[in-house]
């Protein structure tokens, strides 16, 4: 342990405690289909810098992307999580840019405003049986979706809502999420390299903490469909209250 965390330039009881948020918070993502950027990125910043948490956040999502996703593939609703997920690849871009020029004390707060904005959206009324998105609708996500990838590692705010406040079933909902954050992982590691904001410490430190991220994500996958569809829809809420309500106090710190 000492000689890794030498490797990543990071104390090894701190080591210890990434491996423990990055646990839980892809036990988050395996029971939900989302949260694990949204939860783990503030985390992250309190040990390291918060670009190179941004940029962490989104390898991890690279590496836990292609797990199950064959049967994410079938469950995803196609017609929206494709083009959603390719506008926001093709959009990351502009937030990594955006957050090369950002100091860290801006960053914090705006990555802040992205956590409570997501849990003030999903608690929006839901749509009326039957509701299809239109084009703008999936448009704006897809850019919205993009643009938070590269600047706070976080494609979910806009994407969650989406889902959410329809009436799709839950596994459904959490394979389109899925499938458009293995998306925008993809684009924010090659927008990562392109700006020059992707270290080799950050890759080695995403691949030490792969293991536990696997782990979490594997119980909390076990743990999905075993609750009723409203229960879990509370568990989403609650989640992202618990990352708004986290991100303001560390914020205000």
């Amino acid at each position: 342990m000492t000689g890794l965390s030498q490797l990543v330039g990071i104390a090894p009881l701190t080591l210890v405690g990434a491996a423990a948020m990055t646990f839980a918070a892809a036990y988050v993502r395996g029971l939900t289909g989302f949260g694990m950027a949204i939860i783990l990125v503030p985390l992250l910043g309190l040990i390291i810098a918060p670009g190179e948490a941004v940029v962490l956040g989104i390898l991890l999502q690279l590496l836990i992307g292609p797990v199950g996703i064959g049967i994410i593939m079938a469950d995803a609703d196609r017609a929206t999580a494709v083009p959603i997920a390719l506008l926001a690849m093709a959009t990351t871009p502009i937030g990594m840019v955006a957050l090369d020029a950002t100091t860290p004390d801006i960053a914090r707060l705006l990555i802040t405003l992205v956590a409570v904005g997501a849990f003030v959206a999903v608690l929006l009324p839901k749509q009326p049986e039957g509701h299809r998105p239109g084009r703008g609708a999936i448009a704006g996500t897809g850019v919205a979706s993009g643009i938070l990838t590269g600047f706070a590692a976080m494609p979910g705010p806009p994407v969650v809502p989406f889902y959410l406040r329809r009436h799709l079933e839950p596994k459904v909902a959490r394979a389109s999420m899925l499938l458009i954050f293995f998306g925008t992982a993809i684009a924010g590691t090659l927008a990562a390299l392109w700006v020059g904001i992707a270290t080799w410490r950050l890759f080695l430190l995403a691949v030490i903490l792969f293991v536990p991220m696997w782990l979490g994500n594997y119980v909390g996958a076990r743990h999905f469909g075993r609750v009723p569809p409203h229960v879990w829809q509370a568990m989403v809420a609650i989640v992202l209250g618990i990352a708004a309500v986290s991100a303001v106090v560390r914020l205000l710190n």
